[in-house]
């Protein structure tokens, strides 16, 4: 068996007009780095092809920032079709291959043409030649065997057994010593390191419907929290802010609306607000200010949902509520702060193709730019939240990238290791209210690319919610009740559906049974990595975990390690998720049903772990929520399992040993 490219060239793809494209992503290698950047991309070449791609290659690194092999894209759009469509010689590889495509489409992926799925620089994988390599070994791939990704790189296929993953991924994984954002640009440029974000490098992104549950979840409980909002109530009448259309921002009009909010979401790449007026994501699209707020108002008055995209930038867009004192009810950002100086962030006053001209241009004035725009948008932030306005972060970097362009009084005591002084929206929200329960994005893709099996999935989950347990169940059960009618699918049939660790089995197990009875097609389970166990965030994923230990990483590692052991169909751990590198740890998983014994076996144990092992580390960091939902775990699964608990110990005890502690700080 021999896995390579082809001797013969393909012929160089057509650009469809109108897709986006990723700016220039920066070249700052020196030559010998340059050179070994150009060996690194030939090496999937054969030899007789190097004197026609070299300069090809060359070309692009220096006007892209890095080589992507253009001329190996496939022609036209990648959408996802019928597992029964592709080559494979089991399930999981054929139900990869479709996972990948679905990333990759015209309708999900950012920059379709350099394998960005979201996220501005989340890729599958780094280049064109990787992404042939990884189709061949897929539909060559075994039930007993497994094939290692690493940073996008098919390193190779390795003998296993049936009941061992049959992908394992890693993407940017790097060494304590080089772990910051210069390093990683480095090892970016030269084709060793891939930001996989958190589910397009784990091949498992759904559209912007895997973030709408989240985003529905903590508006609502934004206002039951802050505004007074009841149990039963809803977001009409209030006003929610905030800025970003991509690939997971995009969630917000939508979710803000299925809340009963009025929500203005500024944006400054038209297309990006003409996917989603299309998709029928955005209500209202304006370039006018005063007429965004208009139409809130009015929106306001009559109690009725509305989102309105504003085109243009959020700092305009907030400096005139300042001016104008209009209130603002709810407030957050959602613009790829975690990739601020690489396009991820617009500063004010400019163009989004005037921040692309300058991105290639002049990078160091572009930093400046975006350096003040940055002070200006805290400036406006911090004279609404003194106002009565609940600003959260929506855990993009947005604190951090303020805090390193020289705003050191946004972080507690002038320092960022201590936190920020506005929330986390993980922090006040999705932590204590969610995850420490176990609840989290679970979702499902069906291969069969029917709707009715979507419709018959959804009905069956519904099933099995208990809607009176909590109100986080009676959420959820709301939501997948009213998924169909919420028009939720941008491209392949897939949904999502926040549950805890009972739910996801209970579901998991229903799926698989329904396969077999061949009611459905195979369907493949996932999460975003985004969830109770799968990420090791200090200030967004762990932003709630008050001991100290939310700058360790042994969660995520341990939820990967346990996932692979107990043989989910791929696994996949990364570095930086949506904060950047060096600040998160995330995983996340696949699982092929299909209907087999085997696979409820696995679901048994592994859904179970991959979210009870996130609960006992919050319960241990001594979060009431979690300590009791691991207490009942406890009583309720005796027969194998036990959580280890925590001793609370008397506040007045510690404060007596800790004098001039005014407050005890968990």
């Amino acid at each position: 068996m021999e896995i390579t490219l082809s001797k013969t060239l393909p012929p160089y793809p057509t650009f469809v007009e109108g897709i986006r494209r990723a700016p220039d992503r920066g070249y700052t290698l020196t030559p010998a780095q340059t050179a070994t950047a150009l060996k690194n991309a030939l090496r999937y070449i054969p030899p007789e092809l190097h004197e026609q791609l070299a300069p090809e290659f060359m070309e692009e690194l220096r006007t892209r920032g890095r080589i992507y092999g253009y001329r190996y894209r496939p022609q036209g759009d990648l959408k996802a079709r019928p597992i029964d469509e592709y080559k494979g010689r089991c399930i999981e590889g054929k139900a990869f291959q479709v996972m990948i495509d679905n990333n990759l489409c015209f309708d999900i992926a950012l920059y379709p043409y350099e394998l960005v799925t979201y996220g501005e620089t989340g890729q599958v994988c780094q280049n064109w030649m990787q992404y042939r390599l990884i189709k061949q070994y897929l539909e060559l791939l075994t039930r007993d065997q497994t094939l290692v990704i690493e940073s996008g790189h098919p390193l190779g296929l390795f003998k296993s057994k049936p009941d061992a993953p049959r992908v394992i991924i890693t993407n940017a994984l790097m060494v304590g010593l080089y772990d910051n954002q210069k390093d990683w640009h480095t090892a970016m440029q030269m084709g060793v390191a891939n930001y996989g974000q958190m589910t397009a490098g784990g091949w498992m992104y759904i559209g912007p419907q895997g973030i709408v549950h989240g985003t529905f979840n903590t508006l609502l409980n934004a206002g039951r929290l802050k505004l007074g909002i009841p149990q039963d109530g809803d977001l009409r009448g209030r006003l929610f802010i905030s800025s970003g259309l991509g690939g997971m921002s995009g969630a917000q009009p939508k979710a803000a609306e299925m809340a009963g909010a009025a929500a203005i979401i500024a944006e400054v790449d038209a297309s990006r607000i003409e996917t989603r007026h299309r998709q029928g994501w955005v209500g209202h699209v304006t370039d006018s200010i005063p007429q965004a707020f208009a139409l809130a108002r009015e929106a306001m008055q009559h109690r009725n949902p509305v989102s309105i995209a504003y085109h243009g930038n959020v700092v305009d867009l907030l400096e005139y509520a300042v001016r104008e004192h209009l209130p603002v009810d709810l407030l957050s950002d959602q613009t790829s702060c975690h990739a601020v100086y690489e396009g991820g962030y617009c500063p004010a006053g400019l163009s989004f193709d005037e921040r692309t001209r300058l991105l290639h241009e002049n990078p160091t004035e572009f930093r400046r730019l975006a350096d003040a725009s940055l002070k200006r948008h805290f400036e406006a932030i911090r004279t609404l939240v003194g106002r009565g306005t609940y600003f959260f972060d929506y855990g993009n970097s947005f604190m951090k990238s303020v805090y390193d362009s020289g705003v050191t009084e946004i972080a507690r005591e002038g320092d960022d290791k201590n936190g920020f002084i506005f929330p986390s929206y993980v922090e006040d929200i999705m932590g204590p209210e969610l995850f420490d329960y176990g609840y989290g994005p679970f979702r499902w893709v069906c291969l069969s690319g029917k709707h009715e099996d979507l419709v018959k999935t959804d009905r069956a989950a519904m099933e099995c919610i208990d809607p009176t347990r909590r109100g986080q169940d009676l959420d959820n059960y709301n939501w997948i009740r009213d998924a169909e009618k919420n028009n939720l699918v941008v491209g392949t049939q897939a949904r999502i559906l926040y549950q805890d660790a009972e739910g996801r089995m209970k579901i998991a197990l229903r799926f698989n049974e329904m396969v077999r009875r061949g009611e459905v097609g195979p369907i493949m389970l996932g999460r975003d990595h985004h969830d109770v166990s799968g990420t090791d965030s200090p200030f967004r994923e762990t932003a709630n975990i008050k001991d100290g230990s939310n700058v360790m990483a042994d969660m995520a590692v341990q939820c990967f390690a346990g996932n692979c052991a107990r043989g989910m169909s791929l696994v996949a751990l990364h570095n930086g998720g949506g904060v950047g590198i060096g600040k998160a740890i995330n995983g996340g998983f696949g699982m092929v049903c299909d209907g087999s014994e085997r696979v409820d076996e696995i679901l048994r144990s592994a859904m179970l772990w991959d979210v009870m092992g996130g609960v006992a580390r919050r319960s241990w960091a001594r979060n009431p929520h979690a300590m009791q939902t691991a207490g009942e775990f406890n009583r309720t699964h005796a027969d194998g399992y036990h959580i280890t608990m925590p001793y609370l110990v008397d506040e007045g005890l510690i404060q007596s040993l800790t004098p001039g502690l005014s407050e005890m700080k968990e």
